[in-house]
């Protein structure tokens, strides 16, 4: 028989985790790529893990775990850029596969280099500059309609539970470092390309992907704030101060979003007007 002890908040640790990832799939599917990207990027898998592991180590664990998740976010970074190029003309399984398969080589390499701070964050900025770059030309689809099927909630919700279960039940076993690694896994993305692709084409959920590099950056910047302030502050405050980057760093990305978004639709405005202007002025 398990131990109910351990049991029943594992199984509390997954429902709550799960919630999140839900609630923020479904707020994905309405918003369009770019406010899409913003909200997948947010810490709402990784989060709830990570708080799990600050119930049951002590703040060097959480340290040392942030400091094994910045390669992995660099990993995660080529896992979209894979994707995006992938889906233009491929399957899901095809895209989602090989993708995933970029990730889990990129992220056992990384288990093996003993990382230090300002490492883990160049190669982030390498990973950053060259994705960017690859995506640029992916990032705008329009979002079509989406009808939903019985299976999304449950198939999110059990895919996230799954991650939260791995890494909170290995992780005195696994230690630290193995632990930010799975910490990071791209439980999110992999339910969006998984559920949006065969519903709205590779292209669109391509998209909602290539906007996504912006945030993981700043992700990669959270990270290596909860590992410095881990340390020195404890898990709690440097788990709230990484929480604060990407919420502060995704409202910034929106706000410029929507600084550039005016001009241009101001402009489509004028070119309405003066359309129905010529058009009243052919008319007899």
């Amino acid at each position: 028989m398990p131990d109910l002890a351990f049991l029943l908040p594992l199984i509390l640790r997954m429902a709550v985790a799960a919630s999140f990832v839900v609630t923020a799939s479904f707020i994905t599917e309405r918003s369009g790529p770019v406010i899409g990207a913003l909200i997948a990027t947010l810490p709402i898998s990784a989060g709830p893990t990570y708080v799990f592991l600050a119930l049951d180590h002590d703040a060097a664990f959480i340290a040392e775990g942030a400091l094994a998740s910045l390669p992995t976010n660099a990993a995660t970074l080529f896992l979209g850029l894979t994707y995006v190029l992938l889906a233009q003309r491929q399957s899901v399984l095809t895209s989602w596969g090989t993708a995933a398969i970029v990730w889990l080589a990129l992220a056992s390499l990384a288990r093996l280099v003993h990382w230090s701070l300002a490492a883990g964050l160049l190669v982030n900025v390498i990973a950053f500059a060259i994705c960017i770059a690859a995506q640029a030309r992916y990032r705008h689809a329009r979002m079509p309609p989406i009808a939903r099927r019985w299976y999304d909630v449950p198939l999110r919700a059990s895919l996230v539970a799954m991650l939260v279960a791995t890494v909170v039940s290995l992780s005195g076993w696994a230690g630290p470092a193995i632990s930010g690694i799975l910490a990071l896994f791209p439980i999110v993305f992999s339910s969006m390309m998984l559920i949006l692709h065969p519903r709205i084409g590779g292209p669109a959920t391509a998209a909602v992907i290539a906007n996504s590099a912006w945030g993981l950056m700043g992700l990669g910047v959270a990270i290596a704030v909860l590992h410095v302030a881990a340390m020195h502050l404890g898990s709690a405050a440097g788990l709230s101060l990484a929480l604060a980057v990407c919420v502060v760093w995704n409202f910034s990305l929106w706000w410029i979003s929507r600084m550039r978004a005016k001009p241009a639709a101001r402009h489509d405005a004028r070119c309405r007007d003066v359309t129905k202007s010529n058009q009243g002025a052919r008319q007899p």
